[in-house]
């Protein structure tokens, strides 16, 4: 069984800035791609950003591209997503998410973070 538990959500002021973690129970290089997804009520899960194991390539969603950075630590299993120019509509809750080299996909439980104006 894999675990997946995101922290640093909170509440900021527009323009301000946020870093998440996901803590991996299992060694990050067992996966084949980790990512942040995200969901504010009343709308679908959408993609924030990835990163592939083999390789580092990133993909960011472009409503966050140029504010957001995704990066990972695999000595410490953890992955990041530094959250800079916070703005009202970045109000969600974020996921961590894992495609394992086995083929089964983790999600974490989540971490609310809201942005006011």
């Amino acid at each position: 069984q894999v675990q997946l538990v995101e922290s640093g959500g909170g509440l900021v002021q527009a323009g301000g800035s946020l870093r998440l973690s996901c803590a991996a129970s299992i060694s990050s290089l067992s996966t084949n791609r980790m990512g942040w997804y995200r969901q504010a009520p009343g709308k679908q899960r959408e993609l924030v950003a990835t990163i592939i194991t083999d390789g580092g390539s990133i993909n960011y969603a472009d409503s966050v591209k140029g504010r957001f950075t995704i990066s990972r630590d695999h000595a410490k299993n953890t992955l990041y997503l530094q959250m800079n120019s916070l703005k009202p509509r970045d109000t969600a809750v974020y996921y961590c998410n894992a495609i394992h080299v086995w083929g089964r996909t983790t999600w974490g439980q989540g971490t609310q973070v809201t942005v006011s104006s």
